[in-house]
């Protein structure tokens, strides 16, 4: 996690600098279920790196023993355009969303963070626990999620995993009031975190609520906080969070701080003071997919895993 810490950042960083060639995700809203497939390609110049993700959220897969969320990535060889390598894309897109999230904790949120409060206990959760443990010195961790079975099974099978005491509580409200790290991590179409509930000097990271119809945070709360996306491009058009707010005239697109990238480089300022409340809204993007998938495989060829195909 570490080492996919580091690849974010520098990804971040050079998605913001120009650097790389990435259009918005283009989405196909699928059948009567209004399921969703996502197409993602990104391509870095240095180092090489040429790829695409593949995306679906298919709410009823639970149903059928799938996860909701399935992904595959296929890497190129930026050179000749021949295919690399295939994968799947499920745990890289649980990993590398937390990675990038751990950057944001890393640049906007106070030096001595340590209260995380985490809403939603699915693999996301799991994954940012892992990684905001790489940058910050937890010694409090509070988690909710509707089902008072996952929030007891989130404790037991993460307390194993850091020093920090992990415990959950009987209200969101309860998880939140008094953290300086709170993590969002839910697929609620409409807000699950008051406004009222966020201390100031707390940084809020938010990756659900990823598309223009949906809200994961009080309106009143982006408005207040200092807000941060990875793209400002997607923001404006994917993030319910932000869409809506504009469209309720709480804010314009000048709102947007600026992009994490940006931050990561010295071009735009991160948060001001102690006091300050700053919101990093998380799209994903395909360059994360892409940088974390070459990580992958880099790694693989190391030490001599994976399989060979000829196609």
């Amino acid at each position: 996690m570490g080492d996919l810490v580091h690849a974010m950042e520098v990804a971040l960083a050079r998605f913001s600098a120009g650097e790389v060639l990435q259009p918005v995700r283009s989405v196909l809203i699928v059948g009567p279920t209004k399921a969703y497939f996502g197409l993602m390609p990104a391509y870095v110049p240095t180092p090489g790196s040429l790829g695409a993700k593949l995306v679906t959220v298919f709410a009823d897969n639970p149903s059928k023993g799938l996860p909701s969320h399935l992904a595959t990535i296929l890497l190129l060889d930026p050179e000749t355009g021949s295919l690399q390598a295939i994968m799947d894309g499920r745990y890289i897109t649980e990993a590398r969303t937390a990675a990038v999230s751990a950057v944001s904790a890393r640049f906007l949120a106070k030096a001595d963070a340590s209260t995380l409060a985490i809403i939603g206990t699915g693999v996301q959760a799991r994954s940012h626990l892992e990684a905001f443990a790489e940058v910050r010195p937890l010694q409090d961790v509070r988690v909710w999620s509707p089902k008072a079975a996952n929030r007891d099974r989130f404790v037991t099978d993460m307390s194993g995993h850091l020093t920090a005491p992990i415990r959950a509580t009987a209200t969101a409200e309860d998880a939140v009031r008094g953290a300086d790290l709170i993590v969002l991590v839910t697929s609620s179409p409409t807000p699950v975190l008051d406004s009222a509930w966020v201390g100031a000097g707390a940084h809020v990271v938010s990756v659900g609520a990823c598309r223009p119809e949906q809200r994961e945070m009080d309106p009143a709360l982006v408005a207040r906080a200092r807000l941060y996306v990875d793209s400002r491009a997607a923001a404006v058009v994917e993030s319910g969070d932000v869409v809506l707010g504009m469209a309720d005239g709480l804010f314009t697109a000048g709102h947007i701080r600026g992009e994490l990238g940006e931050v990561v480089l010295g071009r735009v300022a991160g948060r001001q003071s102690d006091a300050d409340v700053t919101i990093f809204k998380s799209l994903g993007m395909a360059v994360e997919d892409v940088v974390a998938a070459d990580l992958v495989l880099r790694r693989a060829m190391e030490t001599g895993i994976g399989t060979e195909l000829t196609l």
